[in-house]
């Protein structure tokens, strides 16, 4: 028969059963221990020797795994990015004062989405908490995203397009960790969500009911209606919301105070970058090596602040669509590009601000450390420097800048607070005492001088037992287990005065107490106890007190985030050569010198510009061709990536810019298999075709590279023409489209439809190698040159020859048949001659030639010139008139 489990057993099968699906940090003294299943886990992931304690349920050894707690943070946060949930149970009393077993509980959840430790952070981006709600029909959908580290909070509608399509783009444009889903959740939408690396969590049904989710908002927020957040008519969105601002109060076990409410973002207030277009453009990413390095937010985001670099993401993922918001972005920049002084100060002002967005989201969940508090002092008192920078130069500001600046709080109350009590260099936590400073508090003070005087009382104690006993490497010592004691080596042993009674044998010596260190030690161990008793609950007034600061923090953050891109904007524009572009209402879109911005930085060799000239009346769809690697890919990115810039409120790599603004940009760029649904490379391409063809609009820009090539040439081409056709329609107008390509057969819907043009990029053929000019021109290409580009990747010269034999065959097939019917082209290929032997000439000709070259044109009148080409006419045997 088995012992049944002992007390503490029995409290950990109590809470496990209570939170199903986490690994239970189970406190037990120092450690935070973990039983059985999740123990297993523990080893696993986090390579901690596997023991075991004890018998289960099932009189089996229960396997062990503990890690100390004051690491505890390192390994659950290593658990967390591993896409495990670690419920936290602690004591929750002294075990001293306990009676019986020691009272624990969970004390939070923590998840992927629901992070807030500083510890657990890794870098300044955005950690988002994903909530879907499905609508009846299947395809409608509500959204909500909760970053819980900085009280960010918003909903997004549901909009036009393919139900998976939707959720891929909103999980590309905020990454989130975490997503939350009704447990009824049709499967196909959990598993889609799954399969993008997103951690998907079933939650109470109920949670997402439109009026449960609605009450819990209007309570949570204090309001009557929601009607001023702008969510009328979003019910699923309002579902998602409540759903997920109440799993992030769960989970937590905090109202999280500092989230005061939310706003709505709708896709027609901002530019839609789906899924597909933010990896084909690299926006976020390398599109090969899925890191950030090298995309366009990576180079943009020379910002001082984390607050600078979340604003800018935010920026760059949903540029804006109204003009005069756009104006009033670009009306910033042009300030800090023309006030060098006031740029740079600000820059060197914010330069390692802390993040005082994620510190006041601590403060207001109680589990801010005091150096945190500290470096939101000192940044917080920067602020009256700020605000001196643009006060002394006497300029004029925009309005944004004006409204930034008005919003930002001088929080000299906080900056005061923190200054009188806080130590200037504490330590971490403040559980460990040393944190409050001298002249804070009277009584502290008191428990302080008591501690100081009985530490001397200490000193002055080893002494005169020295002293007294002749042992000179007499120490006095502490532990928690023997508390304070008398330590004497071996070699000294037989000096030790008959009154010393004996506390520990060790190793090297032993170990004794007297009876007035006995009597010092218990008043010594009571006043620190109090004392860091006392400056716990000090701490934690303080933290009070700064919560009711957390809203103006977060909006002071917000408002230096913005400042810091605007100047970060200006920056990038005056360093790199970046112009204002002009915003318009208008279906234009023209770009002089334009340059790729990530590429020109990457290129030691200087970067090509090109032009571009697109509008929806004349120049509405432009086919691209030429030759591989000649740059038509690049080309069409750069001007989706000037667009995006520009609407974002930067300056342009260009010398020249006019952009009517852009709802939406639709790209369709390589070949990419989505093997984990069965889809091949063309199934992709056509359901990538499909969303634009069904969503574009004549505010749209298109960037469209080799439609039909994943198929047969004829079944391809004919595709490729069918939509060309469709995008141009039979109005006066449509989206404003690049279209590389080629099936050079293309080139003559020139002169089929109107608002059809023909560009090309120039090579130079010196007839045994080609050299890429880099540069667009009018006119058509009909040569690719991919076998000369399959010799700079390196292919073998033995299949190099034989395909070009093999082209060389195919052409005379054609020309022999007259199978293929031959466009006209104006293709500029500037031709270097080869060099041959000179044919013989004759006398006659050498005199003539030779006649030729003596002559001197600027020395003729009009008369001699015509009287010399009549002679040299006649001795070349023309006929006389």
């Amino acid at each position: 028969m088995t012992d049944g489990p002992t007390p503490a057993m029995r409290q950990f099968y109590e809470m496990k059963s209570k939170h199903p699906g986490t690994v239970l940090f189970f406190q037990m003294g120092d450690f935070y221990e973990t039983f059985g299943e999740d123990a297993e886990v523990v080893s696993r992931e986090l390579d901690i020797t596997l023991t075991s304690r004890g018998r289960d349920k099932n009189g089996e050894k229960m396997p062990l795994a503990g890690v100390p707690i004051h690491a505890g943070e390192s390994y659950i946060s290593r658990l967390v990015k591993k896409g495990y949930r670690v419920a936290v149970c602690d004591q929750i009393e002294d075990p001293k004062k306990a009676k019986g077993i020691v009272k624990r509980d969970v004390v939070r959840i923590i998840t992927p989405g629901t992070i807030i430790d500083s510890g657990m952070i890794e870098n300044s981006g955005p950690s988002y908490l994903m909530s879907v709600m499905p609508g009846r029909d299947g395809e409608d959908l509500g959204f909500a995203f909760l970053d819980i580290s900085t009280g960010e909070f918003f909903i997004s509608g549901s909009g036009n397009g393919e139900m998976f399509s939707q959720i891929n783009s909103e999980i590309a444009r905020y990454r989130p960790s975490e997503c939350i889903v009704p447990e009824n959740c049709p499967k196909k939408i959990s598993d889609y969500i799954t399969g993008r690396n997103v951690l998907v969590t079933g939650y109470d049904t109920l949670h997402f009911d439109i009026d449960t989710a609605r009450n819990y908002l209007l309570e949570k927020f204090e309001v009557n209606s929601l009607e001023g957040y702008g969510c009328m008519g979003m019910d699923l969105s309002v579902c998602a919301a409540g759903a997920c601002l109440s799993y992030a109060c769960e989970t937590q076990k905090s109202d999280l105070s500092h989230i005061r409410g939310f706003s709505t973002r709708l896709p027609s207030g901002s530019m839609v970058l789906d899924a597909i277009t933010l990896r084909n453009l690299e926006v976020l990413e390398n599109i090969r090596t899925r890191q950030g390095k090298n995309s366009l937010y990576d180079i943009l985001d020379e910002t001082k602040t984390p607050m600078g670099s979340r604003v800018l993401r935010s920026w760059l993922t949903a540029p804006l669509v109204d003009r005069d918001n756009i104006n009033s972005r670009l009306n910033a920049v042009e300030f800090f590009f023309n006030n060098l002084y006031i740029r740079e100060s600000l820059r060197f002002l914010l330069h390692r601000y802390a993040d005082i967005e994620r510190i006041a989201a601590r403060i207001s969940y109680g589990n801010a450390g005091p150096r945190e508090l500290v470096t939101l002092k000192n940044s917080l008192a920067k602020i009256p420097e700020i605000r001196s920078l643009f006060s002394e130069e006497g300029a004029v500001t925009p309005e944004l800048i004006s409204c930034s600046l008005g919003s930002i709080e001088s929080l000299d109350e906080c900056v005061e607070l923190i200054e009188r009590s806080i130590e200037d260099e504490p330590p971490v936590l403040a559980r460990t005492g040393g944190v409050i400073k001298k002249g804070y508090n009277h009584d502290l003070d008191e428990l302080r001088d008591s501690s100081g005087s009985a530490k001397e009382w200490i000193a002055q104690f080893q002494q005169d037992e020295r002293d007294r006993t002749g042992i000179k490497s007499l120490k006095v010592s502490y532990n928690k287990v023997f508390g304070y004691y008398i330590e004497v080596t071996k070699s000294n042993l037989k000096l030790v005065p008959q009154e010393y009674q004996r506390k520990q044998t060790t190793a090297n010596g032993e170990r004794f107490t007297l009876p007035q260190l006995q009597e010092k030690e218990s008043l010594i161990v009571n006043a620190e106890e109090r004392f860091i008793a006392l400056e716990q609950d000090l701490y934690d007034g303080i933290l009070t007190e700064l919560r009711e600061k957390v809203e103006e923090i977060l909006e002071t953050a917000k408002m230096i985030g913005r400042l810091d891109v605007l100047a970060d904007f200006a920056h990038l524009s005056s360093n790199f050569n970046y112009v204002r572009p002009v915003i318009e209402d208008s279906a234009r879109l023209l770009i002089s010198d334009g340059r790729h911005p990530v590429v020109e930085r990457n290129q030691s060799s200087g970067f090509v510009p090109n032009d571009a000239g697109i509008d929806s009346s004349d120049n509405q769809i432009l086919i691209i061709t030429g030759a591989n690697m000649a740059g038509k890919s690049t080309y069409m990115r750069e001007v989706a990536l000037l667009c995006i810039m520009a609407q974002a409120g930067c300056f342009v790599p260009a010398s020249g810019a006019v952009i009517g603004i852009i709802d939406r940009i639709f790209t369709r760029v390589g070949a990419f298999d989505d093997l984990s649904s069965g889809q091949s490379t063309f199934m992709v391409e056509m359901l990538e075709l499909a969303n634009i063809l069904n969503n574009v609009t004549d505010k749209s820009l298109v960037i469209l590279d080799e439609i039909g090539r994943g198929t047969s040439t004829l079944d391809g081409y004919s595709i490729a023409c069918a939509v060309i056709e469709y995008l141009h329609g039979s109005g006066s107008s449509g989206p404003r489209t690049l279209f590389a390509t080629h099936f050079h057969e293309m080139v003559d819907i020139e002169g089929k439809m109107k608002r059809v043009k023909n560009y090309h990029f120039a090579v130079k053929d010196t007839g045994s190698d080609i050299v890429f000019l880099r540069k667009l021109i009018p006119g058509a290409s009909d040569k690719s040159y991919g076998i000369h580009v399959a010799k700079l990747a390196g292919i073998p010269r033995k299949v190099l020859k034989r395909s070009e034999e093999i082209l060389r065959e195919e052409q005379e097939k054609e020309y022999c048949t007259g199978g293929r019917i031959q466009p006209r082209y104006t293709q500029m290929l500037l031709v270097d001659q080869p060099t041959a032997v000179e044919p013989a000439l004759d006398e006659n000709t050498k005199s003539l030639l030779k006649k030729v070259k003596d002559l001197d044109p600027d020395s003729l009148t009009p008369r001699e010139a015509l009287a010399v080409i009549y002679q040299l006419r006649e001795e070349a045997g023309g006929n006389k008139k």
